[in-house]
């Protein structure tokens, strides 16, 4: 895209804008939602896997970890291609191939095929965040970034919800391969439908910092500006620990009410989603408003809402694995969605104003590597070996923990890094060489 044509698209998307801006955001809230319950419906139906093919804790753990291990290892390569091709076309993609995966698993006749299909369904997927929050980021600048951002996270947890309760009411009823097939067919119409209404914006087109000159950030190259940046680098950490205790309560919390609250299959799947993600959304819009309201006084702004709500969840985390009173577990998953949903809705905002317009997808792919390897795909596997040893209750609480250390990474940020590489960005300035002194709020 030449110059004039950018500065003419530039243009549409600001005449246009405010309303087709947020129709972007609500086209791609869709396609999320569909991502996030084709990914949680198996936690689901854990039980009829377990008594269909007599599998144990960490054979069931290894069904969410090999998703995650797949998910994070095929991130990077996914956002360097998306900084690369027209992301409608990564994202419309995505979302076929994920969803005939999904429908796929219906066939599967054993463990091993269920496995093999599950950790492909990763491949799909991974393509679509770093896409899609590149593209919101170029029709919201920094004033609504956080907002359209944390608008577009309440898909996570609407989807979330639907999976976690749908694929348990279909199972009960029609067994579980009915569920893959009810939500890949879905995800494919979905697809075909918003071919046409989906338009690729200009990369950078609202943001002010000055494009990079062509071919100055290719390859390696990449990898050395985020390796340079501290501040996204403990953004990627704390990701890691955030994601690490949200991955045990999404992959363990159904079986864990199953077994310790008596419930069926299908309140056990909506107990454990619907409470904690629809208590994510109030928190996510309540995130997102906080986050661009206080990044106008200071450049840490989004960082120190996402450390409130880390730090505020942790306590509640707890409080989920160790209480007796359904009244008192429907307090907490409560509590503790509000303030996921708060850390949530910065997630990639807080990314986006340290790094340029030109590495967004590659930035966000880093950044699900991490955090669904090292904590997504390490969580579910890791609470069934402690859980085979001690007890998921155990297991569960001592996830707190992981939150507490990610509120001190991101307090760590802010303290030390954060202004010295939003200036940088702002200013169109190349990366700091590593050891440089920096400056926090």
């Amino acid at each position: 895209m030449n110059r004039a044509t950018r500065i003419g698209y530039t243009a549409r998307i600001g005449n246009v804008k405010f309303s087709y801006k947020w129709r972007v955001v609500a086209m791609l809230w869709w396609i999320s939602c569909f991502n996030y319950a084709d990914r949680q419906a198996i936690f689901s139906v854990f039980p009829l896997l377990e008594k269909e093919w007599h599998l144990g804790p960490v054979q069931l753990g290894l069904l969410g970890s090999a998703f995650a291990w797949v998910y994070g290892l095929a991130a990077p390569f996914a956002g360097a291609i998306v900084d690369r091709v027209r992301r409608k076309t990564a994202i419309l993609t995505g979302l076929h191939v994920w969803s005939i995966i999904c429908m796929g698993t219906a066939a599967t006749r054993n463990f091993g095929q269920l496995l093999f299909l599950r950790a492909a369904e990763g491949m799909g997927e991974t393509f679509y965040f770093p896409a899609s929050v590149s593209m919101i980021s170029d029709y919201h600048g920094k004033s609504t970034r956080s907002r359209a951002l944390g608008f577009h996270q309440t898909s996570v947890y609407m989807g979330t919800v639907a999976g976690g309760f749908f694929a348990g009411w279909i199972g009960q009823r029609y067994g579980w391969r009915w569920s893959s097939i009810v939500f890949g067919g879905l995800g494919i119409l979905l697809g075909i439908g918003l071919h046409k209404a989906l338009v690729e914006p200009a990369r950078g087109a609202a943001d002010d910092a000055p494009a990079a000159p062509p071919n100055e950030l290719r390859g390696l190259a990449l990898l050395r500006v985020l390796s340079t940046t501290p501040t996204a680098l403990l953004l990627m950490a704390a990701f890691l620990c955030a994601n690490f205790v949200a991955l045990v309560l999404l992959s363990w919390m159904p079986m864990f009410l199953y077994d310790k609250f008596h419930l069926s299959l299908a309140m056990a799947g909506l107990t454990a989603t619907f409470f904690a993600q629809v208590a994510s959304m109030a928190g996510s819009g309540v995130g997102g408003w906080l986050a661009d309201a206080l990044r106008r006084h200071t450049v840490g702004g989004r960082l120190l809402v996402q450390a409130a709500g880390v730090l505020a969840g942790a306590p509640f985390v707890v409080l989920c694995a160790t209480t007796h009173s359904a009244a008192w577990l429907v307090v907490a998953l409560t509590a503790w969605g509000f303030f996921k949903g708060i850390y949530d809705a910065n997630i990639f905002a807080s990314l986006f104003d340290v790094v340029r317009p030109e590495i967004r997808g590659t930035a966000a792919g880093m950044m699900n590597m991490i955090g669904w390897l090292g904590g997504g795909g390490a969580a579910p596997l890791v609470v069934g070996f402690i859980a085979e040893r001690s007890s998921l209750s155990a297991a569960i609480a001592l996830t707190g923990l992981v939150y507490l250390l990610a509120g001190a990474l991101l307090l760590f940020a802010v303290a030390r890094f954060v202004r010295r590489d939003v200036q940088r960005i702002e200013q169109g300035l190349p990366a700091p060489l590593a050891g440089a002194p920096c400056e926090g709020i």
